[in-house]
């Protein structure tokens, strides 16, 4: 009888870790087709953003109302982006469910992680690309507490360009945003999929049984 009820919940315990790692990998493929989307129309409305403190603006108006599709463009890159970063969060939470301590796992997880902290700053680093009020103030107010920081005061200079934010404080965000940290969040995008495909991959090597068989062996 305890056999049989060791049996059950082993099969309970197996069935629950591959739900968790299939959902796992849907969201990898989810992610990746987000990333790839936005750094798709991101490429399309570098085609016509300018950088700079007179230009940000009126720029970004052109796109969304002179331009055929620029409306259209920037929406699907702002949903990709704020879905990119939601879909990472809940990633996070589905892999701890479904922790193992495999290399393909640590390699999924960490990976996930850094995503995670990517699109986070892909977010952050577009707060004054629009060049507006409540972008401008915003990143000054975050600028100040980042100063306060240890070495707050030298990451300020690195991220402003100066003590004021002008067109050169622009020119680092653009740079971080479109090439640093969205090039980083498609390359782990892509090593996150790998990983969680190669897991699969183990899973499916691992007969359904032999865990069981393992149990029983153990109890006896």
């Amino acid at each position: 009888m305890g056999q049989t009820e060791n049996v059950t919940q082993s099969l309970q315990i197996n069935r629950t870790y591959f739900i968790l790692q299939r959902i796992a990998t849907l969201l990898a493929v989810a992610e990746l087709t987000l990333c790839g989307l936005a750094a798709l129309t991101g490429v399309m409305l570098a085609f016509y953003y300018q950088p700079t403190a007179i230009g940000a603006h009126a720029s970004l108006y052109a796109i969304a109302y002179h331009i055929t599709n620029g409306n259209l463009i920037l929406s699907l890159h702002n949903i990709a982006g704020n879905g990119l970063i939601v879909l990472a969060l809940v990633q996070i939470v589905v892999m701890f469910l479904g922790r193992q301590f495999m290399r393909s796992w640590l390699t999924a997880w960490i990976s996930g992680i850094c995503l995670a902290l990517a699109t986070i700053g892909l977010s952050w680093t577009a707060i004054i690309l629009n060049w507006d009020q409540i972008g401008f103030w915003r990143f000054k107010i975050e600028l100040n507490i980042i100063g306060s920081l240890p070495a707050g005061s030298f990451l300020r200079e690195v991220l402003a360009g100066g003590s004021a934010i002008n067109t050169l404080t622009l020119q680092h965000m653009y740079t971080l945003h479109s090439y640093v940290l969205a090039i980083a969040a498609l390359l782990l995008s892509i090593i996150h999929l790998a990983a969680h495909i190669f897991q699969e991959k183990s899973w499916a090597q691992i007969a359904p049984g032999s865990w069981c068989s393992s149990e029983d062996t153990s109890t006896v």
